[in-house]
């Protein structure tokens, strides 16, 4: 992969990825539909309610920065396309969740379609057929790793994670097992080292639930960055 290729892909991923979240992140919020909470759910606030400046300029720099991330890694490759979409869809969902603690499945279950057409387009360009297939694959492998997880102890993961599990494990399936196993772990760590901070520092009691998709969406940058080097370092 040529330098200049790879300049060229970190910055289409920073122009692209910041104004479309900029403009799309409180736009959404305003137009989602809320979740119908039950009865031992306390209330939150609306989206309307959060979409305001500052979530565009939040989702905008988040999306800037990761775009960025991620085409200085991925460079002019197939997946490129894919994962920039998912890019800017994963500003607006961390931000939605940090600040409400839900995941909107009116945005996780529309990127699902997105990403995946955008993974066909580049199998078909590149003949990487394998790779979709193991995207495939991966996806449905991280969210019945999160479904059970979610069955198992329902208070320490909510089912919009286990929604957004599948979305990110496809992504990072077009890249390879290395990237899969870095980036849900990644996000595990992330969320647990946190968790733990924020409980030491009594900002969170025990068994209260806090946001894991923005750790979710961390994770999976770190895994595309970082999947292929372990892996490398790993096989010697």
């Amino acid at each position: 992969m040529s330098a200049e290729n790879v300049v060229l892909a970190a910055g289409a991923g920073v122009v692209l990825c910041g104004p479309a979240a900029f403009l799309l992140g409180p736009w959404l919020m305003r137009w989602i539909p809320e979740p119908e909470l039950d009865d031992d759910e306390k209330t939150k606030p609306s989206y309307a309610e959060i979409a305001g400046r500052g979530a565009a300029y939040w989702c905008g720099g988040s999306a800037a920065i990761a775009g960025g991330l991620l085409g200085w890694s991925l460079g002019t490759s197939a997946g490129l396309v894919a994962w920039l979409l998912l890019a800017v869809a994963g500003a607006i969902l961390g931000y939605i969740d940090a600040r409400t603690r839900f995941l909107p499945s009116a945005i996780i279950w529309p990127t699902y379609g997105v990403v995946g057409a955008a993974l066909i387009a580049g199998a078909a360009v590149s003949g990487e057929w394998g790779s979709l297939l193991r995207a495939v694959i991966a996806g449905v492998i991280g969210f019945g790793v999160f479904y059970l997880l979610w069955f198992v102890v329902p208070s320490g993961v909510g089912f919009g994670d286990v929604r957004l599990s599948g979305l990110l494990s496809m992504a990072l399936g077009w890249l390879g097992w290395a990237q899969v196993v870095t980036g849900l772990y990644g996000g595990f760590f992330l969320g647990a080292v946190i968790g733990v901070v924020l409980m030491a520092a009594r900002v969170l009691k025990r068994r209260q639930m806090f946001p894991f998709g923005p750790f979710m969406l961390v994770g999976a940058v770190v895994g595309v960055l970082m999947g292929g080097p372990l892996e490398h370092l790993y096989l010697g």
